[in-house]
């Protein structure tokens, strides 16, 4: 018999409405599955999607107030999917209440957030999931399992990026992703996260960086109220000044010996949605990029004349992508991988194993995310330390 777990989501903005879509998608994609999510409530300040939330999406009610939600009796998980700074209290009365808790990354939007999160789930010993969603792809999935293999050989470099153009536009509104106190750092937090957890997921433990940051837009049109996020303002607005960082690039060194680069942006013109990864070793190299995410690039070392890189296919011969659509070369797509990520994680929650990556690992971003910021400062390499207490 399968196992009912009580939902509710915190926000139900692109990524809240993605997880709630993939609830309702999971009784489909995986019949073998041993729990059945069921919708319970979503909490959201507007009133036009708390109507979404009960009419399109099925949730058994909505409210306006997230601390009503976490303590419903019915809830036995809680999504938060709400901006960063919200994260942490939300975490924090979830944890409280006892009950299991699925955050977007990345926790926060300052390091200490995210270890302040990862404290409160272990005092309360309530299972957590964090959405580096990227991990999930079945390519991905499978590139870990090469390189586990030793196929490569032994990996000597590393080079990761997360390059969007959804901050180019200088007339872009100054919403709160772009003020320190809202949203806490910007790309690191933001989109390298993502970069750094799938270098951490494939290669291992990154020991020291040195890095470097700029706010390439400085000022944008200040917001009005009922602005949309990614609105967009007029030449002659009055502007207001960002305060966190557009870009950031780093050098690392892994634990394994490896060297590493890794570059973010979210002003850059080109890249719309540039989340990738090279992995060179002795043997071989792999190449993905999300922009085409159902590929994956492999180059074996031989001496056949006509050696090159090799495009691989998704399909059903991989992790979880049968689930999606049979065959070979046929594609998903990204809330594919929020689909993936929440199976999972509810079917941990049913058979009381530990998830991963979890708050503990969100931790392990943090750390190397904390050294980078260092390094802005003392402009010098910095080494990665553990801020897991």
């Amino acid at each position: 018999m399968k196992k009912n777990i009580g939902v509710a989501v915190l926000g139900l903005g692109w990524m809240g409405q993605a997880h709630s879509r993939s609830m309702l998608r999971i009784p489909s994609l995986f019949p073998e599955r041993g729990v059945s999510p069921r919708l319970v409530v979503c909490a959201d300040t507007e009133e036009s999607r708390r109507t979404r939330a009960v009419d399109d999406f099925g949730f058994q009610r909505a409210t306006d107030d997230w601390r009503e939600a976490i303590a419903s009796d019915d809830v036995d998980a809680v999504w938060v999917t709400a901006p960063n700074m919200l994260h942490l209290p939300m975490i924090e009365a979830a944890t409280a209440a006892g009950k299991a808790v699925f955050s977007e990354k990345p926790i926060g939007g300052k390091p200490e957030h995210a270890v302040q999160a990862y404290q409160l789930a272990q005092s309360a010993n309530v299972a957590t999931g964090v959405g580096y969603n990227y991990l999930w792809a079945p390519l991905v999935m499978h590139a870990k399992s090469v390189i586990e293999s030793g196929e490569l050989g032994e990996i000597t470099h590393y080079r990761g990026r997360f390059l969007s153009m959804y901050g180019s536009d200088e007339l872009g509104l100054l919403t709160w992703r772009f003020f320190l106190e809202q949203a806490g750092y910007g790309v690191t937090s933001d989109i390298l996260s993502h970069a750094v957890s799938l270098a951490q997921y494939l290669v291992g433990s990154i020991t020291e960086v040195v890095g470097m940051r700029n706010t390439t837009i400085s000022h944008r049109p200040i917001a009005q109220p009922g602005a949309g996020h990614y609105g967009r303002g007029n030449p002659d607005d009055p502007k207001g000044e960002v305060e966190n960082e557009d870009f950031a690039s780093m050098l690392c060194t892994f634990a394994n010996g490896a060297t590493g680069t890794f570059e973010s942006s979210r002003t850059m013109v080109g890249p719309e949605s540039q989340n990738a990864f090279e992995v060179y070793g002795t043997k071989g190299a792999m190449a993905w990029n999300f922009e085409t995410m159902n590929e994956l690039r492999y180059y074996r070392l031989t001496d056949d004349p006509s050696s090159g890189y090799t495009t691989i296919y998704g399909g059903d011969r991989f992790p979880f992508h049968g689930a999606f659509v049979p065959g070979q070369a046929n594609s998903i797509g990204f809330e594919d991988l929020v689909a993936i990520e929440d199976h999972v994680f509810l079917e941990s929650l049913a058979g009381g194993e530990r998830f991963s990556p979890g708050f503990r690992e969100a931790v392990d971003v943090v750390s190397v995310q904390q050294a980078l910021i260092d390094s802005w400062t003392s402009r010098r390499w910095e080494p990665v330390v553990d801020l897991a207490p």
